[in-house]
């Protein structure tokens, strides 16, 4: 293994590379063409955009697939922030970065000079030279942070002043760097619903079958619940839905020989879930190579702090396990899927307690609380399922509509209109404390003139949740 310094740079196999950085900090990475400058949202893959073409975030682990990045990407760079937000980085461990081969072969380690007072570092690129790539380290720090890479990488950043009617589009890491929002601005009268009909996705609370019970072929169900009830946590069962969509899951990876939320065939696991029948409120996932039994692979969860959190996450009913051998090294690849299923009573128990968090951060602020508006609700709905049916994630959708459109559309009269999307977070805490942790999204929910809200959720897709808060005043 190579040990790099500061624009020390080495040649790279081909094929999905693993980057990894331990730590209390957050990873992310922005995707850019030879002028080093983004092209939009698609390119940063953070904590809630965990996926882009060719890069998958899960935990401190980025994974890059330079064949499998957008057309023109010549360059991926990491960057790390504190966990805490605003903790400079010179309090916390020196990070440090390690970069391994498809194989799992480690091949270089960097460890940059401890920074100071800076709050966001760009550890290390991986960047194109012909046809080969190359990874270079890099330890270029901001203490103006979200300032700094909108300087660098042409990222807009909206102060809290924002104008009325903001539509904040923005997944960044709570208390990460990588996204500053990019507003952009409606009309404070919203046009009129246009003649031609309106798109209606399929409902989130569809109907669906009660759980289907899974066969336990290999005695895995004790072995979990064991390890449940010594945390506390009620039994799981197993659900024949998330067997199936864990088996396409490992099927996949094995041919390919490489782990990964998305598999090369371009199918997250989410979509495996939600397309074998099983709409959930709740999801965790494991994804792991390497053990050969479900002893093994059980143990593997309980040994480290994440994967033992999942496993015991009492929030969770229901499982699916499956492996699958494959790949040059005739690895075992395991898929291990817990879930709780989505009822209507979930859903809007879910929009109430985002409601709650939203107004306890506007009361926090001197303001009065929000309203729910049905209407307002029913639109923030059909957006999220939306933007699961139709693979996008954006204020724009494919047609061209914006939030106040898909407002007066669904009958709002409400003369100011806002929007805030999210994807990829587990629960309404986590969905608010990223909104109030970016400049953007806490425009609109500490904006005075907004007064009534709407809430949608919808599980699948890419991300595995999607969020949209729609804002209404006047």
């Amino acid at each position: 293994m190579s040990e790099l310094v500061p624009g020390g740079n080495l040649p790279l196999p081909g094929g999905p590379l693993t980057v990894r950085v331990p730590g209390p900090f957050d990873v992310s990475a922005l995707i850019t063409d030879d002028d080093g400058r983004v092209r939009g949202d698609g390119d940063f893959v953070f904590y809630n955009q965990p996926t882009a073409p060719g890069a998958v975030l899960h935990g401190d682990t980025l994974t890059v697939d330079p064949r499998r990045l957008r057309a023109g990407a010549t360059r991926v760079t990491v960057v790390v922030s504190p966990a805490d937000p605003g903790t400079p980085l010179g309090r916390l461990p020196v990070p440090t970065l390690f970069v391994t081969d498809p194989g799992g072969r480690p091949l270089a380690r960097f460890t940059p000079p401890r920074p100071a007072q800076e709050t966001v570092l760009l550890l290390a690129e991986l960047y194109r030279r012909g046809a080969d790539w190359k990874v270079r380290a890099l330890g270029q720090g901001y203490a103006d942070g979200l300032a700094g890479l909108a300087r660098d990488f042409g990222v807009d950043v909206v102060d809290d002043d924002t104008p009325s009617s903001v539509a904040a589009d923005t997944r960044a890491a709570p208390t990460g760097p990588a996204h500053a929002p990019t507003a952009t601005t409606g009309p404070a009268h919203p046009p009129a619903a246009p003649t031609g009909p309106v798109h209606a996705p399929r409902p989130a609370t569809a109907p669906h079958p009660p759980s289907a019970p899974a066969p336990d072929p290999h005695g895995c169900l004790p072995l979990i619940n064991t390890a449940r009830a010594r945390a506390g946590s009620p039994p799981v069962s197993l659900d024949a839905r998330l067997t199936t969509a864990a088996q396409q899951h490992a099927s996949a990876m094995a041919v390919a020989g490489r782990l990964g939320v998305e598999s090369p065939d371009g199918v997250a696991v989410y979509q495996r879930v939600t397309a074998a029948g099983y709409p959930y409120i709740t999801i965790g996932e494991h994804l792991v190579s390497g053990p050969r039994t479900p002893t093994e692979f059980i143990d593997y969860c309980l040994r480290t702090d994440g994967p033992r959190r999942t496993l015991h996450d009492p929030a969770f009913t229901h499982a699916g396990l499956a492996h699958a051998n494959g790949g040059r090294s005739g690895d075992t690849y395991w898929t291990a899927l817990w879930a709780s299923p989505l009822t209507q009573a979930d859903l809007t128990r879910t929009a109430a307690d985002v409601i709650d968090l939203t107004n306890h951060e506007r009361a926090h602020a001197g303001l009065p609380p929000l309203g729910p508006d049905p209407v307002l609700a029913g639109a923030a709905q059909a957006h999220s399922a939306d933007m699961v049916a139709r693979d996008f994630y954006s204020h724009t959708a494919p047609d061209g509509r914006q939030p106040w459109d898909r407002a007066a559309a669904a009958g709002s009269t409400r003369r100011s209109i806002g929007e805030n999307i999210a994807c990829g977070q587990r629960s309404p805490t986590e969905v608010v404390t990223g909104w109030m942790n970016s400049p953007g999204h806490r425009a609109n929910i500490l904006k005075p003139g907004f007064t009534h809200i709407g809430i949608g959720f919808a599980c699948g897709g890419r991300a595995g949740t999607y969020w949209t808060q729609l804002f209404g005043g006047g």
